[in-house]
């Protein structure tokens, strides 16, 4: 079993994210992950990552690149979500074996190796259960942590909602060619 909690029980939780403007009109979706895969996603998941703290989601969104591409940080509101709590890292009295490898760099197996990383299958197990994401130790910022959330997009508001009372997020979203 894994170890889970309810993020956004008593009250919504504010988690942040750095949007490039190509995702702005659909801040919700988990699209860009799942187009090559993510740390704790397959490619074709959809799979929304969310920093707890501003400083995390820059750095996250930065990664080891030196130069800041464009984009427009968010807040989001999480309410009453299910997710594995691997916040506070591996602890082998609480997890399965395969959870201390969650640290490793995925793109390094998937892109270099051409090896599935063991956190995609972390995921199935956090999906086979119902859960609806993981929180985890961000690796981009030490001391950070992260929230992946599966099924973005056809949440309800009432438990997944980002924060833009005046639509600026479709004003930058880029023209589609529909």
């Amino acid at each position: 079993m894994i170890p889970a909690i309810t993020v956004g029980k008593a009250e919504e939780e504010a988690y942040y994210r750095v949007i490039t403007p190509a995702y702005a009109g659909t801040p919700l979706s988990g699209a860009g992950a799942a187009r090559q895969g993510g740390r704790f996603n397959r490619p074709s998941q959809e799979a929304l990552y969310l920093s707890t703290d501003e400083a995390t989601a820059l750095a996250e969104y930065k990664q080891a690149n030196p130069w800041l591409p464009p984009g427009t940080i968010c807040t989001f509101f999480i309410r009453e979500l299910r997710v594995a709590d691997l916040s506070a890292g591996f602890d082998p009295d609480k997890w399965p074996a395969l959870w201390s490898d969650f640290s490793v760099d995925w793109r390094t197996e998937w892109f270099g190796k051409s090896i599935e990383p063991p956190t995609w299958y972390m995921a199935d197990d956090v999906v086979a259960e119902g859960l609806d994401g993981i929180l985890f130790p961000s690796q981009a910022r030490p001391g950070g942590t992260n929230l992946v959330i599966y099924r973005s997009s056809v949440r309800s508001t009432a438990q997944l909602r980002v924060y833009d009372p005046s639509g600026a997020l479709r004003k930058i979203a880029p023209p589609t060619n529909e």
